[in-house]
C-alpha cells in the first residue's frame, strides 16, 4: 500500500466519527501499551480487586482469578483494538458492519450507560483525593474540579489523551510501589492468605470480575488506536494494548486484594482516605496526585467514547458524518456534566453503587456484542469493509440487521439461568455451587448461533471499499489488503 506523508496535526482534535486519512495517521504501537496501562493502573481497579475479598474470594484465589480474567478479557479487547489502524473508525461505527447503521443504536445506548456509569464512580473517588489535597470538605468542589479536567483533556482530544496516558504510567508505577511497600511495612500481609478453603466458584467469581473489567472497555478500544498508520502490524497493535491492560490492571488489584484482605472495614469504609493514611503525612498529598492522574486518564477515555458513542447514535437517524467544533464541545461537556451529578448523587453509597453497576450490567450486555463484532471481522467480512456504507441507511449494511441484533439478544436472555447476582441466582448457577459462568456461556453461544448465519446472509465487499477522497488522495491504493502479520496472531487473512 502506498502511503501519502502525514499531514500536520493540531493540537485539537477536529475529527469525529468519520475515517481518519493516511495522511493524518501518526504515532506507534507503543503509545497502546502506555495508555492502557496508565488507565488500568488506578484507585477504581483496586476497588475491583478488592471486591473479590468482599465476596468471601480466598486472597490467593483471588489473585490467580482475576490474573485469569485479566489474560481473557484482556485478549477479547485487544483484538478489538487491532481493528482501529485497519479501517481508521471509531469502535461503534465499525459495529454498524454487523448490527446495521440504525440497529447499533441498541448497543450503544447501553455503552452510553456504561460510560457514564464509570465516569461517575471515578470522579467520586477522584473528587475525594483532590477534596484531600486541599483540606476541602464539600463533595462538589472535587467532584467540579475533576469533571472540569476531564472536559478539557477530552475536547483536545486523542494525542493529549495519549500523552497523559504516558504520564500517569510513570507516577503510576512509583505512586503505586510506593503504597505496597508502605503496607508491607505497616501489615502482616501474609496474615491475609489461606483463611478461606479454594473452590471453583469462587475462582470463577475473582475470573468474571477482572474479565468484565477488561471487557468493558472493548466497546472504544479502537477509537485510541485508529490514528496509527494502516500498515501497522496487527500484532504490534494486539500485543502492546493486551500487555499495557492486562499488566495494569493485575498490579492494581492485587494490590486490591492485598489491601482489603489486610485493612478489612478500614479500606471499604474510606478508600481514598485509607490510601492517604497508608502514605503518612508527608507523601498523601503525592499519593492524592497520583490517584487523581490515574483516573484522570481513564475518565477522559469514559467521557471521549461517550461523546463518541452519542454522536454516532445520532448521525445513524440525520446521516453526518462530521459536526462543527463547537457541537463537539458541547457533546463532552454535557457528558462531563451528566456524570458529574450522578457522581453528586452516587457520592454517600459508592462501593456498593460500582458494585453492583459492575456486576448486574457490564458483562451480561457487552459480553454478546463482542461476541458478534469480533467474528464478523475477524472470520465473516475479513477486514473488507464497505465505509462510505457506515454512514447511509440504504446501502449495504441497511438500518437494521434484525440476524445480528437477534443473536445479540440471544446472547444476553441466555446468560439467564447462569448469573449469580445479588438480585437474582439462575438455577444452572445453583447447581454449579453458585460459580457464575454467564459471561463464558454468551461468549461461546453468540460466536455458534452468529457465525452461521453471517455467513450465509452478510454482504461482504471484495475488499476495503474507501470514500471516495481518501482514495482520490491514495491514487494507487487497493482496496483490500492481505496483512502479513495475520498468522502471527492465528488470523484468518483477507481475501
Amino acid at each position: 500500500m502506498s502511503v501519502p506523508p502525514h499531514a500536520p496535526v493540531s493540537g485539537v482534535e477536529t475529527r469525529t466519527i468519520d475515517m481518519v486519512p493516511e495522511r493524518e495517521r501518526h504515532g506507534s504501537p507503543r503509545s497502546q501499551f502506555t495508555l492502557w496501562f496508565g488507565a488500568n493502573l488506578q484507585i477504581t481497579a483496586v476497588v475491583d480487586g478488592a471486591l473479590a475479598i468482599i465476596f468471601g474470594v480466598d486472597a490467593m484465589t483471588a489473585i490467580i482469578g482475576l490474573l485469569i480474567g485479566n489474560l481473557l478479557g484482556g485478549a477479547v479487547m485487544a483484538l478489538h483494538s487491532a481493528q482501529g489502524p485497519r479501517m481508521g473508525l471509531p469502535q461503534m461505527i465499525s459495529s454498524r458492519v454487523q448490527f446495521g447503521v440504525k440497529g447499533a443504536a441498541l448497543p450503544l445506548i447501553l455503552v452510553i450507560v456504561m460510560y457514564l456509569g464509570f465516569a461517575a464512580t471515578g470522579t467520586v473517588l477522584s473528587g475525594q483525593a483532590i477534596n484531600s489535597m486541599f483540606g476541602v470538605t464539600a463533595p462538589a468542589f472535587g467532584i467540579v474540579a475533576f469533571g472540569s479536567l476531564t472536559a478539557i483533556v477530552a475536547t483536545a482530544g486523542y494525542r493529549l489523551i495519549h500523552q497523559l496516558g504516558k504520564i500517569a504510567s510513570i507516577v503510576g508505577i512509583f505512586g503505586w510501589l510506593f503504597l505496597a511497600y508502605q503496607l508491607f511495612r505497616q501489615y502482616d500481609v501474609s496474615a491475609a492468605f489461606g483463611h478461606t478453603a479454594f473452590s471453583v466458584p469462587t475462582l470463577l467469581l475473582a475470573i468474571s470480575l477482572s474479565a468484565g473489567w477488561q471487557l468493558t472497555f472493548a466497546p472504544y478500544v479502537a477509537d485510541y488506536s485508529r490514528y496509527l498508520p494502516s500498515h501497522t502490524p496487527a500484532a504490534s497493535t494486539f500485543w502492546t494494548t493486551f500487555l499495557g491492560t492486562a499488566l495494569g490492571a493485575q498490579i492494581a488489584m492485587t494490590f486490591g486484594v492485598l489491601v482489603a484482605a489486610v485493612s478489612g472495614a478500614a479500606f471499604l469504609k474510606n478508600q481514598v482516605g485509607f490510601m492517604g493514611g497508608l502514605a503518612g503525612p508527608g507523601a498523601a498529598v503525592v499519593i492524592y496526585l497520583v490517584i487523581v492522574m490515574g483516573k484522570l486518564t481513564v475518565n477522559c477515555l469514559n467521557a471521549y467514547g461517550g461523546f463518541m458513542s452519542m454522536l454516532t447514535t445520532v448521525s445513524a437517524f440525520n446521516r453526518r458524518t462530521r459536526i462543527s467544533p463547537l457541537a463537539r464541545v458541547l457533546f463532552i461537556v454535557g457528558f462531563v456534566a451528566v456524570s458529574m451529578a450522578i457522581a453528586l448523587a452516587a457520592s454517600a453509597d459508592f462501593l456498593n453503587n460500582f458494585k453492583n453497576f459492575v456486576l448486574l450490567l457490564l458483562l451480561a450486555v457487552f459480553v454478546p456484542w463482542s461476541a458478534v463484532n469480533l467474528v464478523d471481522y475477524y472470520l465473516v467480512s475479513k477486514e473488507r469493509v464497505d465505509i462510505p456504507a457506515l454512514y447511509d441507511s440504504q446501502g449495504r449494511y441497511g438500518s437494521y440487521n434484525w440476524i445480528a441484533l437477534g443473536c445479540y439478544v440471544f446472547g444476553i436472555v441466555v446468560q439467564i439461568p447462569f448469573l449469580a447476582q445479588k438480585m437474582y441466582t439462575g438455577p444452572f448457577t445453583k447447581m454449579l455451587g453458585g460459580a457464575d459462568i454467564s459471561w463464558i456461556v454468551s461468549l461461546l453461544l453468540t460466536a455458534l448461533v452468529y457465525y452461521p448465519l453471517a455467513k450465509k446472509t452478510m454482504k461482504v465487499p471484495a475488499g476495503m471499499i474507501l470514500p471516495s477522497d481518501e482514495a482520490a488522495e491514495a491514487p494507487g491504493t487497493k482496496t483490500s489488503t492481505t496483512p502479513a502479520d495475520a498468522t502471527l496472531l492465528g488470523l484468518p487473512r483477507t481475501a
